[in-house]
Parts: structure tokens; sequence; C-alpha cells
């Protein structure tokens, strides 16, 4: 499917885009490639393939859960304007 001025003009219409009117050409045969890809993948026979609710249908491995870093809380709360009890203290924003 290929796009033409007037399509070009309507999609950067709905999406809010200024184009230049030199520019439209490029756009048309850009937008029409894009097309032309979603035509190809979807003429692939997809029956056999059965659904997934995860494209990723996999145990993930993961790393074990350790301390990597020193507690440094001290340190950064002594440089705040309030803390109390280890818990920074901001102003009230919402009334």
């Amino acid at each position: 499917m290929a796009l033409d001025k007037s399509d070009v003009e309507k999609i950067a219409n709905l999406a809010r885009l200024a184009i230049g009117n030199e520019d439209i050409p490029h756009y048309a045969d850009a937008l029409s490639n894009i097309l032309k890809l979603v035509a190809q993948m979807d003429s692939a026979s997809t029956g056999d393939v059965p659904p997934m609710a995860h494209p990723l249908d996999m145990v993930q491995r993961l790393r074990d859960d350790e301390v990597t870093e020193n507690n440094q809380r001290e340190h950064f709360q002594q440089v705040a304007p309030q803390t109390e009890a280890g818990l920074y203290l901001v102003p009230r924003v919402i009334e």
C-alpha cells in the first residue's frame, strides 16, 4: 500500500506533527515501507504456533540476593535538611 501526499498530511495532523512540504515524499516512502513490512509479516503462517502469555516463556535466571554495599545512611543523612528515626522529612505538598 503506497501512501500519497494527502495520507501523510492526515497522519501528521492526527499525530500533531508539523511536516514541511519538502519532507512529505520522504515520509510517504518510509511509511509505505513500514506498511509493506506489516503486510509481509501478516502473510506469514502462524497456525501451528501455540499462543503464549509472554514471549519469554521460561524460568529467568536470578542472581543471589546479597548485600554488595555498606550501609551509608548516616553518612548521607548528615547533609539532609531534616531527618527523624532514619527517615528523610520533607515538606507537605498536598493539603
